[in-house]
């Protein structure tokens, strides 16, 4: 069984039906005891850094899921379930996890790409340049894009963690992989497809980092 993590975050029915789409057996709640006898957890979310810690801690969820990364299970974070695993976000100037060392930035005013200005938040279809190959992530087309919808992005302190970068006006931190962990400031659930391939691989992905 694969386990969502609920910290009322939203958008965990769509990964959900994802899954479900690809018959794997899912349930999405916030109970530490039931999510403990999951083979691996998706931690997904939309919505503010301060609000998601929060109600992290109210449940408890913030001690599970750093026990959970211990016993070597993979772990797939989404959006903001991959900007709450760094340790501060200037979101809300929110103390975070701590799961990976790095903070989390928003992007700055102004933004341009080929002469046009850019929107904030960063929302829609963009590609992600992989640096290293990894079990998660294999078999995708190589044009392949991905759908985002964010102001923030995440900034690992270690650069051998990022697995894959976007280009929005400047080059940010999409991909972040390390041991049992894989986290994506996109939505897979979202991202036809190519997103589909990438729960299939995590729900087949044994939880060791191929570096």
């Amino acid at each position: 069984m694969i386990g969502i993590v609920d910290y009322k975050a939203g958008n965990l029915t769509s990964v959900a039906r994802a899954l479900r789409h690809l018959g794997e057996d899912c349930l999405v709640t916030d109970d530490p005891e039931t999510l403990s006898q999951a083979s691996r957890i998706i931690f997904p979310g939309v919505g503010a850094a301060g609000d998601a810690m929060a109600n992290l801690r109210e449940r408890r969820l913030d001690v599970w899921i750093r026990d959970w990364l211990k016993t070597g299970r993979p772990l797939l974070g989404i959006c903001l379930g991959t900007q709450v695993i760094f340790e501060h976000s200037s979101e809300n100037e929110t103390t975070c996890l701590s799961l990976v060392s790095g903070m989390v930035k928003r992007f700055p005013e102004n933004l341009v790409q080929e002469g046009r200005p850019l929107k904030i938040p960063h929302m829609g279809w963009n590609q992600v340049r992989f640096t290293r190959c990894h079990p998660v992530f294999q078999d995708l087309p190589e044009a392949a894009e991905f759908y985002f919808v964010h102001s923030y992005y995440p900034a690992p302190e270690e650069k051998r963690l990022i697995l894959g970068t976007t280009e929005y006006g400047i080059e940010f931190c999409s991909v972040v992989a390390r041991d049992n962990l894989v986290a994506v400031q996109f939505h897979p659930e979202k991202s036809g497809k190519p997103g589909l391939q990438i729960l299939r691989n995590f729900c087949r992905w044994g939880g060791v980092d191929a570096q």
